[in-house]
Protein backbone atom coordinates (compact mmCIF):
# COMPACT_ATOMS: atom_id res chain seq x y z
CA UNK A 1 0.00 0.00 0.00
CA UNK A 2 0.96 3.60 -0.69
CA UNK A 3 0.36 6.95 0.64
CA UNK A 4 -0.80 9.24 -2.38
CA UNK A 5 0.06 13.07 -2.87
CA UNK A 6 -3.43 14.89 -2.45
CA UNK A 7 -4.52 17.37 -5.44
CA UNK A 8 -5.38 20.84 -4.15
CA UNK A 9 -7.38 23.93 -5.18
CA UNK A 10 -5.48 24.80 -8.36
CA UNK A 11 -5.29 20.87 -10.11
CA UNK A 12 -7.35 20.96 -13.03
CA UNK A 13 -8.43 17.21 -12.87
CA UNK A 14 -10.79 18.69 -9.34
CA UNK A 15 -12.97 20.67 -11.63
CA UNK A 16 -13.55 17.63 -14.27
CA UNK A 17 -16.01 15.44 -14.46
CA UNK A 18 -14.65 11.70 -13.16
CA UNK A 19 -15.67 8.83 -16.04
CA UNK A 20 -17.62 5.45 -14.77
CA UNK A 21 -15.49 2.68 -13.61
CA UNK A 22 -15.36 -0.30 -16.04
CA UNK A 23 -13.78 -2.47 -14.51
CA UNK A 24 -13.44 -3.60 -11.06
CA UNK A 25 -10.16 -5.62 -11.23
CA UNK A 26 -6.83 -5.78 -8.57
CA UNK A 27 -5.33 -2.80 -9.53
CA UNK A 28 -8.63 -0.64 -8.89
CA UNK A 29 -8.43 -2.88 -5.41
CA UNK A 30 -5.08 -1.82 -5.10
CA UNK A 31 -6.06 1.77 -5.70
CA UNK A 32 -8.47 1.96 -3.27
CA UNK A 33 -5.61 0.42 -0.46
CA UNK A 34 -3.66 2.94 -1.19
CA UNK A 35 -7.29 5.53 -0.95
CA UNK A 36 -8.18 4.38 2.22
CA UNK A 37 -4.19 4.54 3.18
CA UNK A 38 -3.93 7.75 2.09
CA UNK A 39 -7.19 9.53 3.51
CA UNK A 40 -6.22 8.14 7.29
CA UNK A 41 -2.26 9.62 7.06
CA UNK A 42 -4.43 12.68 6.51
CA UNK A 43 -6.87 12.38 8.93
CA UNK A 44 -9.73 12.71 6.50
CA UNK A 45 -13.39 10.87 6.36
CA UNK A 46 -14.23 11.11 2.52
CA UNK A 47 -11.28 11.02 -0.37
CA UNK A 48 -12.30 10.89 -4.18
CA UNK A 49 -10.65 9.13 -6.68
CA UNK A 50 -9.56 12.93 -8.79
CA UNK A 51 -8.19 13.97 -5.31
CA UNK A 52 -5.51 11.34 -5.88
CA UNK A 53 -5.24 12.49 -9.12
CA UNK A 54 -7.56 9.18 -10.55
CA UNK A 55 -10.43 10.16 -12.90
CA UNK A 56 -12.67 7.43 -12.19
CA UNK A 57 -15.87 7.51 -10.32
CA UNK A 58 -14.76 6.35 -7.00
CA UNK A 59 -14.89 7.41 -3.67
CA UNK A 60 -14.42 6.07 -0.16
CA UNK A 61 -16.10 7.24 3.32
CA UNK A 62 -15.06 6.27 6.74
CA UNK A 63 -17.10 8.41 9.46
CA UNK A 64 -16.57 5.91 12.18
CA UNK A 65 -13.53 7.83 13.60
CA UNK A 66 -16.41 10.79 14.50
CA UNK A 67 -18.10 10.62 17.90
CA UNK A 68 -21.35 9.26 17.39
CA UNK A 69 -20.64 7.55 13.90
CA UNK A 70 -18.62 4.53 15.39
CA UNK A 71 -21.32 2.08 14.11
CA UNK A 72 -20.90 3.34 10.24
CA UNK A 73 -18.52 1.09 8.65
CA UNK A 74 -16.19 2.13 5.77
CA UNK A 75 -17.63 2.58 2.31
CA UNK A 76 -16.48 2.30 -1.34
CA UNK A 77 -18.44 3.59 -3.60
CA UNK A 78 -17.81 2.96 -7.14
CA UNK A 79 -20.19 4.67 -10.01
CA UNK A 80 -22.34 6.40 -7.65
CA UNK A 81 -25.95 7.83 -8.20
CA UNK A 82 -27.66 10.22 -5.77
CA UNK A 83 -31.02 9.14 -5.98
CA UNK A 84 -33.39 11.33 -4.05
CA UNK A 85 -32.61 14.04 -1.21
CA UNK A 86 -34.54 14.85 1.62
CA UNK A 87 -36.11 18.44 1.72
CA UNK A 88 -34.70 19.41 5.08
CA UNK A 89 -31.46 21.70 4.15
CA UNK A 90 -28.77 21.57 7.47
CA UNK A 91 -26.12 24.15 7.34
CA UNK A 92 -22.99 22.63 9.07
CA UNK A 93 -19.00 23.62 8.47
CA UNK A 94 -16.94 21.51 6.11
CA UNK A 95 -12.97 20.99 5.16
CA UNK A 96 -11.45 18.91 2.46
CA UNK A 97 -8.11 17.76 1.97
CA UNK A 98 -7.90 19.33 -1.10
CA UNK A 99 -8.33 22.86 0.91
CA UNK A 100 -6.22 22.39 3.45
CA UNK A 101 -7.12 24.61 6.81
CA UNK A 102 -9.99 25.80 4.68
CA UNK A 103 -13.15 25.99 6.36
CA UNK A 104 -16.62 26.99 5.27
CA UNK A 105 -20.48 26.32 6.14
CA UNK A 106 -22.44 24.44 3.18
CA UNK A 107 -25.77 23.87 2.89
CA UNK A 108 -26.84 20.45 1.90
CA UNK A 109 -29.40 18.11 1.79
CA UNK A 110 -29.74 16.13 5.70
CA UNK A 111 -30.51 12.65 4.26
CA UNK A 112 -30.14 10.38 0.74
CA UNK A 113 -31.13 7.77 -0.44
CA UNK A 114 -28.04 6.40 -2.77
CA UNK A 115 -27.11 3.53 -5.70
CA UNK A 116 -23.70 2.46 -6.31
CA UNK A 117 -21.47 -0.78 -7.21
CA UNK A 118 -19.22 -2.53 -4.13
CA UNK A 119 -16.18 -4.13 -4.81
CA UNK A 120 -17.74 -7.48 -5.28
CA UNK A 121 -19.67 -5.32 -8.26
CA UNK A 122 -22.62 -5.70 -6.43
CA UNK A 123 -25.39 -2.70 -6.98
CA UNK A 124 -25.62 -1.57 -3.66
CA UNK A 125 -29.01 1.29 -2.51
CA UNK A 126 -28.57 3.05 1.02
CA UNK A 127 -30.13 5.77 2.88
CA UNK A 128 -27.70 8.21 4.64
CA UNK A 129 -28.66 11.02 6.96
CA UNK A 130 -26.58 14.07 9.22
CA UNK A 131 -23.04 13.66 9.02
CA UNK A 132 -22.91 9.97 6.88
CA UNK A 133 -25.01 11.69 4.09
CA UNK A 134 -22.92 15.46 4.27
CA UNK A 135 -19.93 13.39 3.39
CA UNK A 136 -21.38 11.61 0.68
CA UNK A 137 -22.66 14.49 -0.91
CA UNK A 138 -19.37 16.17 -0.40
CA UNK A 139 -16.91 12.99 -1.77
CA UNK A 140 -19.69 12.91 -4.51
CA UNK A 141 -19.31 16.56 -5.38
CA UNK A 142 -15.71 15.82 -6.55
CA UNK A 143 -16.98 13.39 -8.46
CA UNK A 144 -18.97 16.18 -10.79
CA UNK A 145 -16.45 18.85 -10.58
CA UNK A 146 -17.45 20.66 -7.23
CA UNK A 147 -15.86 21.81 -4.03
CA UNK A 148 -16.50 23.66 -1.30
CA UNK A 149 -16.14 27.25 -3.08
CA UNK A 150 -19.26 26.19 -5.63
CA UNK A 151 -21.19 25.49 -2.89
CA UNK A 152 -20.88 29.01 -0.49
CA UNK A 153 -22.50 32.22 -1.12
CA UNK A 154 -20.78 34.77 -3.25
CA UNK A 155 -19.88 37.20 -0.30
CA UNK A 156 -18.28 34.19 1.50
CA UNK A 157 -16.34 32.75 -1.95
CA UNK A 158 -14.69 36.28 -1.88
CA UNK A 159 -13.62 35.83 1.58
CA UNK A 160 -12.06 32.75 1.39
CA UNK A 161 -10.37 33.73 -2.51
CA UNK A 162 -7.64 34.74 -0.60
CA UNK A 163 -7.01 31.54 1.06
CA UNK A 164 -7.77 29.68 -2.23
CA UNK A 165 -4.62 31.75 -3.90
CA UNK A 166 -2.37 30.50 -1.68
CA UNK A 167 -4.13 26.47 -1.76
CA UNK A 168 -3.12 26.97 -5.62
CA UNK A 169 0.55 28.69 -5.23
CA UNK A 170 1.00 25.99 -2.80
CA UNK A 171 1.61 28.42 0.52
CA UNK A 172 0.50 26.00 2.98
CA UNK A 173 1.94 23.39 5.34
CA UNK A 174 0.57 20.35 5.30
CA UNK A 175 0.96 17.23 7.18
CA UNK A 176 0.53 14.69 3.89
CA UNK A 177 1.53 14.75 0.53
CA UNK A 178 0.29 17.21 -1.82
CA UNK A 179 0.76 17.44 -5.75
CA UNK A 180 3.24 19.70 -7.49
CA UNK A 181 2.51 23.11 -8.87
CA UNK A 182 1.44 22.18 -12.22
Amino acid sequence: MAILPITVYGDKILWEKTKPVKAIDDELIVTIQDMFQTMRNANGIGLAANQVNINKQLFIVDVSPVEGCEHIKPVVMINPQIIETSDEIVTMEEGCLSLPDLRADVERPDAIKIRYLNTDEEEVEIEADELFARVILHEYDHLIGKMIPDRVAMEIKKEIQPELLHIAQREINVDYPITLKT
